[in-house]
């Protein structure tokens, strides 16, 4: 006899999602979080995360897709506000590699987007200080995800729905046998019909060796800064952006608390040692080159970083995913290494593992992000 059909290790942005699709397909599902939903030093922190409907992937598109959908399904089913919908900017020099790339890429699958001239930007997003070869892509689907809201929220209707949820349950191990999978957690044990694998960067404890050589937890930080004038910078105003600009690059969003404008380096993630040991402070180089950034790009923004935080993720050695079961016809699926770019798709990657890891059903078109492509 086994304690439940579906055991979720990890209710971060991937495991809350994946608990809240799993209580629609059955009320035998448990969820376990080392502390507690959308905590401060979790991938979660942070307050919003881009929401992008342009990709430079194509292969991702379809699940960029299904991920819009099931946004605007959470939100309907919770009453909450999720998705800021603000429209994206993606920045960069007019003939260089990264604008290049987005519309190769956007051409080929059809997703709405406007090319924008250096004077078209300028005229409609005064905000942004561009070079003189610098171009935009508009992307009408672009948005702000709230991210402690779309936790908790999903969290709440997997249990409206039959979940449990045990908090402040590390995981230590996990073991299939000819029953199912035992999870233990100190003196405690369960054994489940099948287990998701989706703890982030304290993942790797649960991964076999394999996986091992090809994940590392990695350092995210992120800082904000004010605006002279606030309404500038609301999101009605003031799209997400990431942008690529000759030898400077920055990301950010809106400013949702009406003050403070995230804008952080594009993509400086640093080898951690241990997940739950990130620093959090800054260093002298990272600090004087957000700030130097920040001076050129956003006129309109007190250079001074007013906040700063780190967090930890799972990075695989391609920067794709862990998604799909560790070995096939077994019992343990893992869904996590997102390498800082799983939360716009957390809702698509829950339903994936959710319908697989259930056997519910088998999504075709993802061999480059199944563990298999490490373990084969």
């Amino acid at each position: 006899m086994t304690d439940g059909k579906l055991a979720v290790i990890g209710l971060g942005a991937i495991g809350s999602m994946a608990l809240w699709q799993a209580a629609r397909l059955t009320d035998s599902v448990v969820g376990f979080e080392a502390q507690t939903p959308a905590h401060g030093r979790s991938a979660v922190g942070g307050d919003t995360r881009l929401f992008r409907r342009l990709h430079l992937d194509p292969r991702f598109d379809p699940l960029l897709q299904q991920s819009e959908r099931l946004w605007a399904e959470l939100e309907a089913e919770t009453g909450q506000d999720i998705l800021l919908r603000c429209g994206g900017l993606y920045i960069g020099t007019e003939n260089g590699g990264y604008i290049q790339q987005l519309l190769e890429s956007v051409r080929a699958t059809g997703t709405s987007h406007e090319l924008l001239s250096r004077d078209q930007m300028a005229e409609r997003y005064p905000q942004h200080n561009l070079r003189e070869d610098d171009v935009a892509v508009f992307d009408p689907n672009g948005g702000a995800l709230r991210t402690d809201r779309s936790v908790t929220a999903a969290i709440a209707a997997a249990q409206a729905n039959g979940a449990t949820v045990h908090n402040n349950t590390p995981i230590d191990g996990i073991r299939e046998t000819a029953d199912g999978v035992v999870v233990t957690s100190g003196d405690q044990s369960w054994t489940f019909e099948n287990v998701i694998v989706c703890s982030g960067g304290w993942s790797r404890k649960l991964l076999p060796e394999p996986l091992l050589a090809q994940t590392q937890p990695y350092r995210v930080f992120l800082t904000w800064f004010v605006a002279k004038e606030p309404a500038l910078f609301s999101p009605e105003r003031f799209p997400i952006f990431v942008r690529l600009s000759g030898d400077h690059s920055m990301y950010g969003a809106p400013a949702v608390d009406g003050v403070t404008v995230k804008a952080t380096l594009d993509m400086r993630p640093t080898p951690a040692e241990r997940p739950g040991a990130v620093a959090r402070e800054l260093t002298s180089e990272e600090i004087a080159e957000t700030m130097e950034t920040v001076s050129e790009f956003f006129p309109g923004l007190y250079p001074n970083i007013v906040r700063s935080d780190a967090f930890p993720d799972l990075f695989t050695s391609d920067r794709k995913p862990l998604l799909g079961k560790i070995s096939p016809g077994g019992r343990v699926y893992c869904a996590t290494g997102f390498s800082g770019g799983g939360f716009k798709m957390a809702t698509g990657y829950g339903q994936i593992a959710a319908q697989e890891a259930l056997g519910k059903e088998n999504y075709d078109n993802l061999d480059f992000l199944r563990p298999q492509r490490f373990t084969a």
